[in-house]
């Protein structure tokens, strides 16, 4: 998922997995553009942070240069220069027109869209308990910046003067997009209301940013201080090598155990899967899936009924029945019946495949001398899974490990880019990074050599970094008043380090999250628009993970399993016979798979159907599922008290069910290929870029995707990819006539 940090991002909505604390919809986006030469002469004596980007690759961020003690004076400083520059815009006596009041929106704010790209960086990568104090200081005084600008009268009134103004409908079709995305997200975001549910409104966002921070602090902190100490020899048996290697290396570090697992999924689901000692697996998932639910200082479940409680109340205010019917005004969906209808459509065939896999487990165990009594438990799953995979499939993840060198992969990823897109990547050093661990590339176009942008990528898991992976822009692309800025995006992950010198062996589910995460990046760096606020992933919630879920189709291309998955010692491609196992296992264990995200979509959405009802997390969770009939050997993939796509920022709020929508969207787009030449199909790749990869939020994303498609998705593919009845499909997503609109028959 992204986790952009500029503000032409956050107006789409905030497209993060583990989001940033923002107020619901934040300041317009401006532009990288140098500030004026007075303001710089102001900022002589100020912190590095505020200056414009300098060195090559068109500037590049100072990560050198970075002082903790100095996010603080800097925010201060740019948000005090971007209300000048947007007093300036409201109080321009001419008459309000595209240029002096939309575009020159688009013009400000450089200073500060660089200061919170950088401060976006440390939150989630480095973030110790110094900076952990400047973010709780900073996030309230953030979201009420944030509005001061979108609930200004002076500058509401020019905008909303340009959105109705007959020459509006003049402006080339990307202007009127712009309009367009300006008036409707002030209103959403109160302009329209009277001075006092403004003043409410602001103070709300206030609360819920200083929320947001304590949320997924605490989340940071449960997995910084909770480890599985792995005391003897016989406590590390049936893990593969690299987790071996990394416990040792982390118990050596904490002086503690033989081992030492720590409390995040990529050391967590390993030993969940590969461990023969049952009571330590329960250890494990306890531990984990107990994260901001443990009691005391961090945890999260009064923070949750604050934030449901002030989420609700800002709805009503603004005008909305619930915070979910908020939230997705603005997406493809619209309102929250058509994805609680495709989510429901799917959970029954998820949870009858879920009873059937969960048979074959018991049969498997009570073959090995299991007692007649025996139940699979939620630490069981994914050690029986496996085993169940490998009886029937003669399937050993760990053999398919040996050729997935993350080195390689990523290698892979690139010359996928290269065929799809043009791209090509060639890696610098002359650019200062926040880490050791991170590499750069800088990525041409491979006819012309012309630079496209960069990529920073890093890889690995440190204490202060957030767990999961992810995509965020340092910097969007741009061609305001005639001036090419090419994008800044990075992709980021928590691969587990082993010994120094050897190849980073992943697993396959991790290979497609790095090729999942590696499409926002190629639609950040695809990105071919005028204003920085149309750029990149800054589309809709339920349309952003789209071309990422797309990506992870060419994983297991031919070519790329030829070329890239090669044994980390013999360096010989994957066995024909072993892709062949893969392929026929492609639809294991989905039941597993779906309905643990499928339930956390829907708890998501039905805690924020509940309106103004005051809720207990921990009741509601444990009841609601039950009334589904959640089965009882699986949880939640994310835990309300851990659940930071929701409650670490508005980002995924109401809106978690995303990742299915697109998901429906990417296997009918595949099909494209699949239809035509194939995975290469030049002429499908050219639409694809040209309707989806290049065009940002400058048109309808339904009407993006029938221009590619040549018709709405249809929810087929999706079903078939998964081995679910497809008496089950029927409706299909982003059915729609001239809007982002969903009805009822299409989701």
């Amino acid at each position: 998922m992204p986790f952009p940090y500029l503000r032409s991002n956050r107006l789409a909505g905030f497209t993060a997995m583990l989001g940033l604390a923002v107020a619901l919809l934040p300041a317009p986006t401006m532009a990288q553009t140098p500030a004026p030469a007075a303001s710089a002469a102001a900022r002589a004596n100020q912190p590095a942070l505020l200056a414009p980007w300098g060195g090559p690759h068109g500037g590049v961020p100072a990560f050198d240069k970075v002082r903790v003690a100095d996010f603080k004076p800097a925010l201060e400083a740019a948000m005090t220069e971007n209300l000048a520059e947007i007093n300036a815009i409201a109080s321009n006596p001419a008459a309000p027109n595209f240029e002096n009041t939309i575009a020159a929106m688009e013009r400000s704010g450089g200073a500060l869209d660089r200061v919170q790209a950088v401060y976006g960086v440390w939150k989630t990568t480095l973030n110790d308990p110094t900076f952990s104090a400047v973010e709780r200081e900073m996030a309230p005084k953030m979201a009420a910046f944030n509005d001061q600008i979108t609930q200004n009268p002076a500058l509401f009134k020019r905008i909303e003067a340009v959105y109705n103004a007959p020459a509006t409908k003049k402006l080339t079709a990307e202007q009127q997009r712009l309009v367009e995305v300006n008036y409707k997200q002030f209103v959403r975001a109160g302009a329209k209301l009277d001075a006092p549910a403004k003043a409410r409104v602001s103070a709300i966002n206030q609360q819920l940013a200083g929320l947001f921070t304590k949320f997924s602090q605490n989340v940071l902190a449960d997995e910084a201080d909770s480890v599985l100490v792995l005391k003897t020899q016989k406590d590390l048996e049936g893990l593969p090598a690299s987790l071996v290697d990394a416990a040792k290396t982390t118990a050596t570090i904490r002086n503690s155990g033989v081992g030492v697992i720590t409390n995040t999924r990529s050391s967590i689901d390993p030993f969940l899967t590969y461990s023969t000692q049952r009571k330590l697996r329960e250890k494990a998932w306890r531990m984990f899936t107990n994260r901001g639910d443990n009691g005391g200082a961090h945890d999260n479940n009064a923070t949750i009924t604050q934030i449901l409680q002030l989420r609700a109340e800002r709805a009503k205010l603004l005008g909305y029945a619930t915070h979910a019917h908020l939230r997705l005004d603005n997406t493809m969906a619209k309102t929250p019946e058509a994805p609680m209808q495709l989510m429901e459509q799917v959970w029954k065939p998820a949870v009858a495949r879920e009873h059937e896999e969960v048979a074959d487990m018991l049969a498997l165990a009570k073959k090995e001398g299991a007692p007649a009594n025996f139940k699979i438990e939620p630490w069981d799953y994914r050690y029986y899974a496996e085993k169940v995979r490998k009886a029937r499939y003669d399937l050993d993840q760990n053999e398919v490990k040996q050729y997935l060198q993350l080195d390689k992969m990523r290698e892979g990823m690139f010359w996928v880019a290269g065929e799809l897109f043009n791209f090509t990547f060639v890696p610098v050093t002359d650019v200062p990074v926040y880490h050791p661990d991170v590499k750069v590339w800088q990525v041409n176009d491979k006819t012309s050599g012309k630079q496209i942008g960069l990529w920073y990528f890093d890889p690995y898991a440190r204490a202060g970094k957030n767990s999961g992976a992810w995509m965020n822009a340092y910097r969007n692309q741009e061609r305001l008043d005639g001036k090419a800025v090419t994008t800044i995006v990075s992709n980021n992950s928590n691969f587990v380090k082993g010994k120094a010198g050897e190849p980073v062996l992943i697993s396959w589910t991790d290979a497609t999250t790095l090729f999942h995460e590696f499409g926002h990046a190629l639609h950040g760096l695809s990105s071919n628009v005028t204003y920085p606020s149309l750029s990149g992933t800054s589309v809709v919630r339920d349309y952003v993970e789209f071309p990422s879920q797309l990506l992870e189709n060419w994983l297991d291309t031919p070519e790329v399993l030829s070329k890239y998955a090669l044994h980390y010692q013999t360096g010989q491609p994957i066995p024909q016979a072993l892709v062949d196992r893969i392929n026929k296992a492609s639809s294991f264990n989905e039941g597993f798979a779906t309905t643990e995200f499928l339930a956390s979509a829907l708890i998501d959405m039905k805690l924020h159907l509940a309106g103004a009802q005051k809720i207990d997390p921990d009741k509601f969770e444990r009841e609601t599922l039950a009334g589904m009939g959640m089965p009882r050997e699986l949880a939640m993939r994310h835990r309300t008290p851990q659940f930071s796509h929701v409650f670490s920022s508005d980002g995924y709020s109401a809106g978690y069910y995303s990742y299915l929508w697109s998901v429906v969207l990417a296997a009918d787009a595949f099909s494209a290929f699949t239809e035509a030449g194939g995975p290469y199909d030049k002429a499908v790749a050219a639409r694809l870029r040209n309707h989806v990869f290049t065009v940002g939020n400058t048109v309808d994303p339904a009407a993006g995707y029938r221009a590619f498609r040549g018709r709405d998705p249809k929810i087929n593919a999706l079903m078939k990819q998964r081995n679910f009845p497809l008496t089950a499909a029927k409706t299909t997503p982003g059915k729609a006539s001239g809007k982002s609109k969903a009805t009822k028959k299409s989701k």
